[in-house]
């Protein structure tokens, strides 16, 4: 479309206007190892069409990226994704996807810049990735929440197994969701402003 000569430049679509009944918004990051799904999440649960920044993977990334039980996987977020979901009428969330990916974690720091809280998306198939994600939001102090996503060949573990082997605080939610399902992906981000209320209640969240 040509807009050459005209005063008129194009505003957002319709679909993508905020709500006229906003009045606060939220910044939440989703983040995990690669290939847990995180994409996936903001995708499926967008109110608006997603932006993503995700590449095709290379054979460079041979031996550097650990894309185990992602075999299949052929684009990997390389900056963020950004999605947006009006949690009630005043109330809109901000969705940053973070990069899975070891080498470009180093973008994390500017991600989790502002962020009320996060999902820390989890596949029970590689834990020990989770151990560096969580010990990030630690550091920065950015409260969150431990989200199992369901994967078809990965084993299944009671919640509290799961809580002792991540080593998680009894106050820290922790739920199996499918993120390739709307209502699972909005109910983590629920579980995740019931948290955040609780903290800001009794004067833990700063």
């Amino acid at each position: 479309m040509d807009f050459k000569g005209s005063d008129t430049i194009p505003g957002p679509r319709a679909e993508d206007q905020l709500p006229h009944t906003a009045q606060s918004a939220a910044k939440i990051v989703i983040v995990g190892g690669f290939g847990v799904g995180k994409t996936t999440m903001v995708g499926s649960v967008s109110e608006i069409t997603p932006l993503t920044t995700e590449e095709t993977m290379t054979q460079a990334g041979i031996g550097v990226d650990d894309n185990f039980g992602s075999a299949s996987k052929t684009a990997t977020t390389v900056a963020m994704d950004f999605g947006r979901i009006s949690i009630t009428d005043q109330l809109v969330l901000y969705l940053f996807g973070t990069p899975g990916q070891q080498r470009f974690w180093f973008l994390w720091n500017g991600l989790f810049e502002g962020a009320l809280g996060a999902v820390v998306l989890v596949d029970t198939r590689r834990l020990e990735v989770s151990f560096d994600v969580m010990g990030r939001l630690e550091e920065r102090g950015v409260p969150f929440v431990v989200a199992v996503n369901s994967f078809p060949d990965a084993p299944r573990y009671a919640l509290e197994e799961l809580r002792t082997a991540l080593d998680l605080a009894p106050d820290i939610p922790i739920m199996e969701c499918d993120v390739r399902r709307r209502a699972s992906s909005r109910d983590v981000l629920m579980t995740l402003m019931r948290f955040l209320h609780s903290l800001a209640m009794t004067g833990s969240l700063t």
